[in-house]
């Protein structure tokens, strides 16, 4: 599971994309609506993965962030003394217990992009006054879209019948 979480001048982003052994992505963002430090963020973005993962009743869970910070601090590498993170690092920490296996792993921001780029796009739009919006849909395209359009003949013939008919009848 991918996740990220950032404060911008736009607001505090928030995303996670757990993805299955199969590689099916299932990726949330959220934007948050109350003072929150980067710091906060990363731990906002990951316990959204956590109750992802926990609602789909995975045991075994591998998370991958960029922020370097928040992977030591919930290694127990890292300690912190801020009241506030440390709230946080307990909720981590509880929650980490509905699983077998857990792991967290840094990786470079550049190997974070789509998780980036989802929480960024939460950050960016308004959202309604609700709590939830519709699933954004993200597809990739292997062929152009006017390839899957080809419209069938109602007359029974092959498409090409008209064109050869009038190379047949002006070929002089």
């Amino acid at each position: 599971m991918f996740f990220d979480g950032a404060t911008t001048f736009k607001g505090v982003k928030i995303g996670a994309v757990p993805i299955s052994e199969s590689g099916q992505h299932y990726p949330a963002s959220s934007k948050i609506r109350f003072p929150c430090t980067n710091n906060m963020a990363e731990y906002e973005a990951c316990i959204l993965g956590i109750e992802m993962a926990v609602d789909i009743n995975i045991k075994e869970l591998l998370f991958i962030g960029d922020f370097d910070l928040f992977i030591h601090q919930v290694q127990g590498v890292w300690s912190t003394k801020n009241v506030k993170i440390l709230l946080y690092l307990h909720s981590v920490k509880e929650l980490c217990k509905k699983f077998t296996k857990i792991e967290f792993r840094h990786v470079p921001k550049i190997q974070n992009e789509f998780t980036d780029a989802l929480a960024t796009l939460s950050s960016m739009i308004q959202h309604p006054d609700k709590n939830y919006i519709d699933p954004i849909e993200i597809i990739i395209k292997d062929q152009h879209s006017y390839f899957f359009h080809v419209n069938e003949e109602t007359d029974g013939k092959p498409w090409y019948h008209d064109i050869k008919k009038f190379l047949a009848t002006h070929r002089e």
